[in-house]
């Protein structure tokens, strides 16, 4: 295994913090030396925090050498040729370089899980403010192993107390019906209170080891000195720029002085963001909750005219919105799925109900026989028999999650409990009104009872990220944080957008028969989301939850539970790795005729426009209207499995975002 020396770096990035981190200097990171070995040293076996090509080549992270995965690219759709990577006792993958070395460095010391989810998420806030940050919100599983305990915790944002039912769609319920401007999203009505700071603090209060203060170590150091411009973030400011330009914080970040966006590969400094994460190190997540900065984000919210004149109607977040937020633990939905227990999110998010709705349904068939032909890397070519199987058990599933799921803090499941949903004679029922001979189209929801129900519009996004992280004790966390859209509200104060999650509730209040929607817009309620962070199990011989299998997770807003049913169909029917089944095709179906097969994987013939494909061309002959539309998956999955006599973790990340899996790394 040969090691690629270490240049200098323009724009002086924190590999040198790094590599005092991965060399096990748990002190102040950012002022040690690079300690790299020379060109004519020996290569050496402690590889940890090291990013390995498939040639076997290893580099830091940040040092702008060939092979480092940091170094800022457009976004290519797909990477291919993408290998499993391995590690001996620790491994975090997240969909950006940056964040997976300092996490990496976290877990090298000695750290936790939940201590390496700081230094993620702090980094992630900076690097990829498009999908995630500071002003945003998230939900995660978090298995400690070893005290085999399995937590969820709920950290979504809230509607504040004085919005109304009809928050979202009149500026004022009784004066004036016309709608926020200049729409719902880019109003301060869309904004939530913000979760992700209470969620990493309780978190880590609960799970970590080391010193809090130490963990925003490197995202500090790399927003004082700057990092690239990748792919996705270019596209998002390029994209987004007349949005982005209504706020003059934002303008000033994100735009050159002639008002064009920046691009791929300038270098950005954050001195704001480095501030607030210096004010939380030292204070906690109450550094955002309340004083200062907690009123410049109830005053952002507030804005009335954009920077370019624009009207802007206000949100109603107060300070003590801020103030009263806390994130909460609540029960995961465990089911099991052939010989696994598959642990998922509960209400308020509806991913784990609808991956265990799906899994159940597909359970009652032989999904095994129907594995990918061609297997490559990229994990092969599905076959139109189980692409049809999968999606058929996903429409039924989408139409029970739509019609019943909320948060249940306010509106109660079927019967008070997710088994009504996802108990086995039930799902077995509704397998049952498959046909392998043509698609049903629109799936009708179970008749459960009389609920507060209605059908509110699924919410494809660009604003989410995924981590996933194993540390030396066993432990594991996945975690799903975000914006919701890309840029979320475009808003932004102290260096952080603000969300825009509260479009994930149903405008309207009820349907068009009258009746209450269960996601209807309440008080201190939390919008329904599809975040479907997954943990799998082994079943114990007493029918227990055994040995860790498996976590993973993907962003997808309402495509979230697709692309999770997806990855686990691949790993535990048909035997993928875990970087096939992070780069499998994506295919999946909301409740609705169309299926959606992405376009942007490299098996796929889309030539004049896909006749030619046998998937697309099956499924067509069996009634599904068929979409190859590119997907924005970002799958990030560990897997414990057994080389020789070992058992080691491999790791996969979605070739179609900017990924990487860091660990005690090595090449087997």
């Amino acid at each position: 295994m040969k090691i690629n020396t270490i240049r200098p770096y323009a724009s002086v990035l924190f590999a040198a913090a790094l590599m005092s981190a991965c060399n096990g200097d748990s002190d102040n990171l950012k002022s040690q030396p690079s300690t790299s070995p020379s060109p004519t040293s020996p290569p050496t076996a402690d590889t940890s925090c090291l990013a390995v090509d498939n040639n076997g080549s290893t580099v830091v992270v940040g040092s702008n050498q060939p092979g480092d995965p940091s170094l800022p690219e457009a976004a290519s759709g797909y990477r291919t040729g993408l290998k499993p990577s391995y590690a001996k006792t620790y491994m975090v993958v997240t969909s950006n370089a940056y964040a997976s070395a300092a996490g990496c460095a976290v877990l090298k010391r000695g750290g936790t899980a939940a201590d390496a989810a700081v230094a993620v998420q702090a980094v992630l806030g900076l690097t990829v403010p498009e999908a995630t940050g500071l002003g945003s919100g998230g939900v995660l599983l978090y298995y400690d192993g070893r005290n085999k305990t399995l937590q969820a915790y709920d950290g979504r944002e809230t509607a504040p107390a004085a919005a109304t039912e009809n928050y979202l769609q009149y500026v004022d319920d009784t004066s004036d019906h016309s709608t926020p401007q200049p729409n719902a999203r880019a109003s301060g009505r869309s904004i939530g209170t913000i979760g992700v700071p209470r969620l990493i603090e309780a978190l880590q209060r609960d799970h970590g080891k080391l010193p809090w203060k130490g963990l925003f170590d490197d995202a500090i150091s790399l927003a004082t000195n700057g990092f690239p411009i990748g792919g996705r973030l270019a596209a998002a400011i390029a994209s987004n720029a007349s949005s982005l330009k209504r706020d003059a914080e934002a303008t000033a970040y994100f735009m050159n002085a002639d008002g064009s966006p920046k691009a791929l590969g300038t270098i950005l400094k954050n001195p704001a963001y480095a501030d607030a994460l210096t004010q939380m190190s030292q204070s906690g997540a109450n550094a955002l909750y309340t004083g200062p900065i907690a009123q410049d984000i109830v005053a952002k919210i507030a804005v009335a005219k954009g920077a370019d004149g624009s009207t802007l109607t206000p949100g109603k977040t107060t300070l003590s919105d801020l103030a009263g937020y806390q994130a909460k633990v609540r029960e995961p939905v465990c089911t099991t799925y052939r010989a696994y227990w598959v642990c998922g999110m509960p209400p308020p998010s509806s991913g784990g109900i609808a991956v265990a709705s799906a899994l159940g349904i597909l359970e009652n068939f032989d999904l095994k026989s129907m594995p990918p032909t061609a297997l490559d890397l990229e994990g092969g070519k599905p076959t139109v028999a189980a692409v049809h199987l999968i999606t058929e058990a996903e429409r039924l599933a989408y139409a029970d999650r739509d019609k019943y799921v909320a948060d249940t803090d306010f509106v109660p499941l079927p019967g008070g409990t997710w088994d009504t949903l996802l108990n086995k004679p039930y799902l077995k029922s509704r397998s049952a009104l498959i046909s392998m001979s043509k698609s049903m189209g629109t799936a009708q929801p179970g008749d459960l009872g009389a609920v507060p129900v209605g059908v509110a519009a699924n919410q494809i996004e660009h604003g989410t990220n995924q981590f996933t992280i194993v540390d030396g004790d066993g432990s594991v966390l996945t975690a799903t944080t975000t914006v919701e859209s890309s840029m979320g509200s475009f808003h932004m104060t102290h260096g952080f957008l603000l969300n825009n999650q509260l479009t994930d509730f149903s405008a309207a209040p009820t349907d068009s028969a009258g009746n209450l929607i269960a996601n209807r817009v309440q008080p201190g309620k939390r919008p329904r989301s599809s975040m479907a962070p997954t943990l799998v199990f082994k079943i114990a011989p007493d029918g227990s939850r055994g040995d860790f299998v498996m976590a993973t997770g993907s962003p997808g807003g309402g495509t979230i539970p697709q692309y999770v049913v997806k990855t686990l169909v691949g790993t535990l029917d048909w035997g993928l790795d875990a970087q096939q089944s992070s780069g499998l095709m994506d295919f999946g179906a909301s409740n609705s005729p169309t299926t959606t097969i992405g376009g942007e994987h490299p098996d796929l013939d889309l030539s004049d426009n896909g006749v030619h494909d046998p998937l697309i061309a099956g499924l067509t002959a069996l009634g599904h209207k068929v979409s190859t539309a590119a997907q924005a998956s970002g799958i990030n999955t560990v897997m414990r499995v057994t080389l020789g006599q070992s058992a080691v973790l491999q790791g996969g990340t979605d070739p179609r975002r900017e990924g990487v899996a860091l660990g005690d790394t090595f090449k087997p």
